[in-house]
């Protein structure tokens, strides 16, 4: 009789019927405790769907200020080679138009910049274009703040002051769909 209750004494089980529901509770803990890191990517407003084809006919060349980067991640700005770092004062320069051509006898409301990359173009490259170009507005619209209002443009400026200041300075990037060239066959 002494061997047998030493036996049921080595054959006791811990019970783990409860593990997989206490598995499950700090599964759920975990889930909604944990805050998830989100990619804001680039915050672009596109323009409202139309099933009409674009007038291009009253695009004049020289109002459009031409980026193209190709798939070795070269630029060539308004058909003439170019390096990221002068992309910035070239747009600003050409947005406000200091020489006041007949052309753009309006000002920052005629010209369009007008970006086209490569497939096979850096995505570090492509960014560090966008936000040269990007660059080039928020300048010119502190710029503007700073003559107009006395402060810095920023988004807790009265919601009217900004509006004026992108009214006279509208922001027209254009991005066209990316091309082939770079890939090889």
């Amino acid at each position: 009789m002494a061997k047998t209750k030493t036996r049921d004494r080595m054959n006791n089980e811990i019970n783990a019927g409860s593990m997989a529901d206490i598995a499950f509770l700090l599964l759920i803990f975990f889930l909604v405790t944990t805050t998830i890191a989100e990619d804001k990517g680039i915050l672009v407003k596109l323009p409202p769907w139309s099933d009409e084809e674009p007038d291009i006919t009253k695009l004049k060349e020289r109002n459009v200020f031409s980026v193209l980067v190709n798939a070795q991640n070269q630029l060539l700005v308004r058909d003439e080679p170019a390096r990221i770092g002068e992309l910035r004062e070239r747009a600003k320069e050409f947005i406000m138009n200091p020489t006041r051509r007949p052309d753009l006898a309006e000002g920052p409301r005629n010209a369009i910049i007008s970006l086209k990359n490569d497939r096979g173009t850096d995505y570090e490259t492509y960014l560090a274009v966008y936000n040269e170009l990007k660059g080039a507005y928020d300048d010119l619209w502190n710029e503007e703040s700073l003559k107009r209002y006395g402060e810095p443009y920023s988004e807790e400026m009265p919601f009217a002051q900004r509006k004026a200041i992108r009214d006279d300075i509208p922001m027209v990037l254009s991005e066209a769909e990316p091309t082939n060239f770079g890939e090889e066959n």
